[in-house]
């Protein structure tokens, strides 16, 4: 009896030092929160069929790491959607986390500030610069982390693929006199996957509702247009790799095409998925082989991009 409470508390210890380092959470900032103000009011977190965070008053990354004699090297920080409202955590987050270390990438899961709740001095910027610190803070860290510090991308789902084609679209490569070693890092991402996203703000297809909860009911024309993934496709926002139901009722699929267009101007490496069905927020689609087969696209994308840049 003795030796068998042994092994299983040696088992136990084990099985805690295999996973110390592969899921832990880093908040994005040390101090003081930039374009913040305190409201007293406390993150929501609603555990129903979907994890649904709201209300978020400390932005952070959740960390998950591959073991490394599978590792690509690649990193993948993703965005939840949710409509610039909540955040659906798992369904668009942790859950692809788990899924892209099946395939030996790293995986961060960005946990950023809702322009909805009144505790951002200027709401629309918050999400933009949670995403770029977050992009700072990976490239920071990518050593420990066995990333190399030149293919890190940002996932995005829905309005948190607005988000992604955001900071593909504005980006700057660090500022080398911050006294912040972070800030001194690239927030540019090496690559784009944007899932069934919000993209223009300004064409006839936006989508009203993360428009509005990200600009307002009427919206500065200018603002509109700098948030409109497709009229800020420049020479050097990164490939982009997506994916999107042909029969979702949730953002139209002209969003896709309006960004693999503005792209493939450029002539930007882009690759673009309409499936058949799938409609809105299919996340892994783990249920319906056909839509899940975008994660198998996801993954020979990937490698063509790790096999391209060395």
């Amino acid at each position: 009896m003795i030796k068998t409470t042994v092994f299983l508390l040696m088992l136990l210890v084990a099985q805690s030092l295999l996973t110390f380092g592969q899921d832990y959470r880093l908040p994005l900032y040390p101090g003081e929160i930039p374009n913040s103000k305190y409201t007293g009011a406390t993150e929501k977190v609603e555990k129903k069929d979907i994890i649904l965070i709201s209300n978020v008053q400390i932005p952070d990354i959740a960390v998950y790491l591959p073991g490394n004699k599978f590792a690509t090297h690649q990193a993948v920080i993703i965005c939840p959607g949710g409509g610039y409202w909540v955040l659906a955590y798992d369904l668009e987050g942790t859950d692809i986390a788990k899924y892209f270390n099946s395939i030996g990438v790293a995986a961060v899961v960005l946990k950023y500030r809702l322009p909805t709740y009144g505790n951002c001095i200027e709401p629309h910027k918050a999400p933009l610069m949670d995403a770029q610190r977050a992009m700072r803070l990976v490239r920071h860290n990518a050593a420990k982390w066995n990333i190399n510090p030149e293919k890190i991308g940002i996932m995005g789902f829905s309005a948190g693929g607005h988000l992604a084609s955001t900071l593909g679209t504005h980006f700057d490569y660090g500022n080398t006199s911050s006294a912040d070693s972070v800030e001194r890092q690239s927030c540019r991402p090496d690559f784009m996957i944007l899932m069934y996203p919000v993209i223009s703000l300004t064409d006839s297809v936006v989508h009203p509702g993360s428009g509005e909860a990200l600009l307002g009911k009427n919206p500065d024309k200018k603002l509109s247009i700098y948030y409109s993934g497709e009229l800020q496709v420049h020479e050097d926002t990164p490939p982009a790799f997506i994916a999107q139901a042909d029969n979702d009722s949730g953002v139209s699929t002209e969003n896709s095409l309006l960004m693999y267009r503005a792209l493939h101007r450029k002539k930007i490496p882009v690759e673009l998925h309409l499936l058949s069905e799938g409609e809105h927020g299919f996340g892994l689609a783990i249920n319906n082989e056909h839509v899940h087969s975008w994660t198998n696209s996801l993954r020979l994308w990937l490698n063509w991009l790790n096999s391209v840049k060395k």
